[in-house]
């Protein structure tokens, strides 16, 4: 084994068009006339100081006839004062094309959730892309994502093993279209993790929570990678659509790519001061995927969205078990749908997904139920992005819900009732499933009604009677019984709304 020491004089800043990134001494192997044996290590060592870049990159110098390429790191976590942030370093690997923004080299990412790695053209850890291991410069990539006042030193360990390469497989990936019940209201959850980034579930484990959950589609959304698009055809079936994305997770906040096209991979390298984010949401769109900013009240470092709404197709209003960042969310996302009543433009649908990683976290808490022709990739898209859906908080929660008025017209979620501004509107919502629980209804001016609770069996009728005039639009909440005092109690199911008369422009 070989060590090599790389330290703050050997290195060069660059820029790579976003954010800046430091890349350090290369680590170098013996030539193929010098090669003694099959496999070969060298070792690095390094710190990194508080405010280093968000990207390192460590390059390797790949000889011909390497089989596969081992990665292993480790780095130090030393103890920091109450409020101080401590040391993380996540990691990855770029091949020979290179690491520029777009990703044409990217071959694996992990994160913090692996110590090491292989990559080989058979075969390749979970997070990561099988595939020959080329001749030339490979980078390992290095993410500080915080570093502690005292520094962050690592290690990192390279093994090349030399021999015949193996085969790539060639990859199967889920249907776009399942068999389903024709047109009708499908459950989904489009926020899961699986052991191709930080979750800890198969691709399996995750199918069969996700019907047991009465789920009839779910979104493979792993941090940073699209390695497991190729795992998941035998976990799909004609009871469970699979559809394929990324969940995009940058320092200013993270979107689900939902629904693009198999192997997609969509780059994360980036902030919202570098202007860069509207070239990679059209990116996910030209893939066929839907733009959905994640959890975009989340108190976790890099977690809160900071790009703006403007490439949204949808918001993830509501993420796993209900906190008070989904009801900012919730809140947020109401104060939008007045702009778009007031400015007269399109307004951003909501849904809810589990964001689920590992036990005991709950696939399909919540679940946002779609309103789709067919139970395809395209139809279950066309249904969240004109806002057919409504979130719950189970499959046992079920609820209708329109508007009437006029000579016979009718309305339902994330549609309009085209009537004058003064024509009497019913509004009604029918529930099961949902015990005890009160049903809100949300206007432009805010709550405007509150039913009593319902009955022990879960299950009731409320009706409201209003004017256009009067209510822009009107959605509704479905609420448990609140904890104390006057805040309302956590959601159990809640509705895109049904906006009410005439459109102006």
């Amino acid at each position: 084994m070989c060590e090599d020491h790389t330290g703050i004089g050997r290195r060069a800043v660059f820029v790579t068009g976003a954010a800046a990134a430091l890349t350090l001494g290369s680590v170098s192997f013996a030539s193929a006339a010098d090669r003694d044996g099959g496999r070969e290590t060298r070792t690095v060592r390094g710190t990194l100081e508080p405010g280093a870049p968000d990207f390192v990159y460590v390059p390797v110098e790949v000889p011909s006839g390497v089989r596969e390429i081992r990665v292993s790191y480790t780095y130090d976590r030393p103890s920091v004062p109450p409020g101080t942030t401590g040391n993380a370093l996540d990691i990855g690997l770029f091949d020979e094309r290179g690491t520029e923004l777009g990703g044409r080299g990217f071959r694996g990412w992990s994160g913090g959730a692996r110590t090491e790695f292989f990559v080989r053209a058979d075969e390749a850890t979970p997070g990561y892309i099988p595939g020959p291991v080329r001749e030339g410069t490979w980078h390992i990539a290095l993410g500080p994502y915080t570093v502690a006042p005292q520094g962050l030193s690592y290690e990192i360990t390279v093994t090349l093993t030399y021999g015949e390469p193996g085969e790539t497989p060639k990859p199967v990936y889920p249907p776009e279209r399942v068999k389903g019940r024709g047109r009708g209201w499908y459950r989904g959850d489009c926020h899961l993790h699986s052991w191709h980034s930080d979750g800890r579930r198969t691709p399996e484990e995750i199918a069969a929570l996700a019907r047991a959950a009465g789920l009839d589609f779910i979104n493979s959304s792993d941090h940073n990678t699209h390695s497991a698009h190729a795992h998941w055809a035998e976990a799909a079936g004609d009871d469970l659509l699979v559809m394929l994305g990324e969940e995009v997770t940058t320092r200013n906040g993270h979107v689900v790519a939902l629904g693009t096209d198999p192997g997609t991979f969509v780059d994360w390298r980036y902030r919202a001061r570098d202007n860069r984010f509207g070239r990679y949401a059209r990116q996910i769109r030209r893939a066929g995927g839907l733009v959905v900013p994640a959890h975009p009240h989340a108190t976790c470092i890099g977690c809160n969205w900071k790009f703006g709404f403007g490439e949204a197709d949808a918001i993830e209003v509501w993420n796993g078990p209900w906190t008070p960042d989904d009801e900012m969310a919730l809140a947020d996302w109401d104060s939008m749908l007045v702009a778009s009543v007031r400015d007269g433009r399109d307004w951003i649908p909501a849904m809810g997904s589990s964001d689920a990683h590992r036990d005991p976290d709950a696939v399909g808490l919540p679940q946002t139920v779609v309103l789709a022709d067919e139970l395809s990739r395209r139809s279950v898209q066309e249904g969240i992005r004109a806002g057919r859906s409504y979130v719950a908080e189970s499959s046992n929660v079920s609820l209708t819900f329109g508007a009437s008025g006029g000579r016979g017209r009718h309305a339902g979620i994330g549609e309009r009732l085209d009537v004058d501004r003064d024509t009497p509107v019913t509004v009604r919502v029918e529930v099961t499933g949902a015990p005890r629980c009160t049903v809100r209804l949300v206007t432009d001016q805010g709550v405007l009604h509150t039913s009593a609770p319902l009955p022990v069996s879960g299950s009731g009728v409320v009706e409201w009677r209003t004017t256009p005039s009067y209510a822009a639009y009107v959605r509704a909440e479905l609420r448990h019984e609140a904890a104390a005092g006057p805040l309302p109690g956590a959601l159990a199911a809640f509705t895109n709304p049904i906006f009410l008369g005439r459109r102006h422009r």
